[in-house]
């Protein structure tokens, strides 16, 4: 199969395993099978373009043209492949969860869920594979679209209300914001494709420049800078797959992808270097990453505590690309995949905890890595991954960030990466010492009965995923360095 054809099996492969999923839906067995098939040819069709892209190609195909040079095309660049593998490959691995943990809290609606759950991949992978602006946004907005159902699953006014407020500030941003900056975009440069070095330089001048950077930064509301924040922790009602969906394997990593694309493509590393347009953004993902980890030590809730670990951590790429430095842009790419695999991981471990024990406060948690040892030690090794701690893959590119800060002799850049690494030891830590250290609080003798009755993990397939994927923490370690050499022709003749 050539790359090109490679690229139209990718899309397809999803809608078709959706239509898959419905047919095959009175039957369980056979419509989960039909899920971690088509997750599984899905990563390896995207693999399969791997070594061509490695190669210095970059495989394109347009599949219709709207007007005059505004097609739907998509093209897979190094940035781009690299979110499409960790979409793909992750997908097989929550499939794997999804199974546990659907049948193990015996959730209805598991048909629906597993068709949206494979319509929201395929726009992942169109997004990830987008030659231009239109085509990203076609593809984000579907995103959208498919994972409402995800994110209302339960159907109760809780659901609904956090429904409504996913839909309207997402759609309300891209619409009202992006849409409106990739006009002005077109009339100013004449193209919306992704271009090597941007396509902005010598058409818009300072001021223009940082008007329609205002309106990409917060047109792009999935990557939840504030105060645009508060869908994502609305979304936290969700089943915890849909959870590890939003956070790891495609909607919050759709959005800091973008940033990150959007402004190495179309406004040009070199050109916001020379012009200091993403000073107010600096400072705005910076306030973001500090004030969401404050926010983060004040919540019982375990969802909603790994909800605002995720809006810091989603700033950590958005500062990284403002800093508009070779080193940093790196850094900004390989935390969508280090991020990506800690974060899944807490919330594989957040939905084994509900699922075995009905627990939801970090304040329950008293004793609980002596019934869960396996699940609480996973989420150990992921929060250390995100905490930046070697050997895990946070390190690195937590490593990378810092060092692309100081680069661009932004050293306050680098305090602020410094200091929320404490704040995330701040709000994580206690959370392993309080399973792993204190005693169960059992309310009764009867409960400390059933305390003492042993090991009392969640369903196999759920203790298969989450160990996948704190040990992917670790390997992530050891793999960096290939990380960031398929990252390294998207900087360009940058200097820092």
């Amino acid at each position: 199969m050539s790359a090109d054809t490679a690229i139209l099996a990718a899309l397809a492969t999803p809608l078709i395993g959706g239509l898959l999923i419905l047919l095959t839906g009175s039957i369980p067995n056979l419509r989960e099978a039909v899920t971690l098939v088509t997750a599984a040819v899905l990563f390896l069709i995207v693999a399969s373009i791997t070594p061509t892209v490695l190669a210095g190609d970059r495989p394109e195909v347009t599949l219709l043209q709207m007007l005059p040079g505004l097609d739907i095309t998509f093209r897979v660049e190094p940035l781009g492949m690299l979110f499409g593998l960790i979409a793909s490959g992750l997908w097989i691995i929550n499939s794997i969860y999804s199974i546990g943990y659907m049948r193990g809290n015996d959730e209805g609606h598991q048909t629906r869920f597993y068709f949206f759950f494979a319509v929201a991949l395929s726009s992942a992978v169109g997004v990830a594979f987008s030659g231009n602006m239109l085509t990203l946004f076609v593809c984000y907005e579907v995103l959208t679209l498919s994972t409402y159902p995800l994110v209302t699953h339960h159907g109760d006014a809780n659901s609904l209300r956090s429904g409504r407020i996913y839909m309207g500030i997402l759609l309300g941003t891209s619409i009202g914001l992006l849409l409106f900056g990739m006009v002005w975009t077109w009339h100013v440069a004449g193209t919306l494709n992704f271009t090597q070095g941007g396509i902005l330089e010598g058409k818009a001048d300072e001021t223009i420049t940082v008007a329609l950077l205002f309106l990409y930064m917060f047109g792009i509301g999935k990557a939840a800078l504030m105060p645009i924040h508060r869908w994502l922790p609305a979304a936290m009602v969700a089943p915890t797959p849909v959870s590890a969906l939003l956070h790891a394997v495609a909607v919050v990593k759709a959005g800091a992808f973008t940033v990150v694309k959007v402004i190495v493509y179309i406004f040009g590393v070199d050109f916001l270097a020379d012009t200091g347009a993403t000073e107010w953004l600096m400072i705005v993902a910076a306030a973001t990453l500090l004030i969401a980890s404050v926010v983060a030590m004040r919540k019982d809730n375990l969802k909603a505590r790994l909800a605002y670990s995720t809006i810091s951590q989603l700033s950590y790429i958005v500062l990284g690309a403002a800093l508009v430095t070779g080193t940093a842009i790196i850094g900004a790419g390989m935390h969508l995949a280090m991020h990506a695999m800690g974060k899944i991981t807490l919330f594989f471990c957040a939905g084994a905890i509900y699922t075995a024990a009905h627990k939801t406060e970090i304040s329950q948690l008293n004793g609980i890595g002596r019934t869960m040892p396996i699940t609480m030690g996973a989420f150990a090794i992921a929060s250390l991954s995100i905490i930046g701690i070697p050997p895990l893959g946070g390190s690195w590119s937590k490593f990378q960030l810092m060092l692309g800060a100081a680069e661009g002799d932004h050293l306050v850049y680098v305090f602020v990466y410094a200091a929320s690494s404490l704040l995330s030891a701040a709000y994580l830590v206690p959370i392993i010492a309080r399973a792993f250290l204190l005693p169960p609080e059992a309310k009764s003798a009867g409960a400390a009965a059933a305390h003492e009755g042993g090991i009392q993990e969640a369903p196999l397939p759920c203790l298969i995923a989450l160990c996948t994927t704190a040990v992917g923490a670790i390997a992530l370690f050891f793999y960096a360095d290939a990380i960031a050499a398929l990252l390294a022709p998207i900087t360009g003749p940058i200097t820092g």
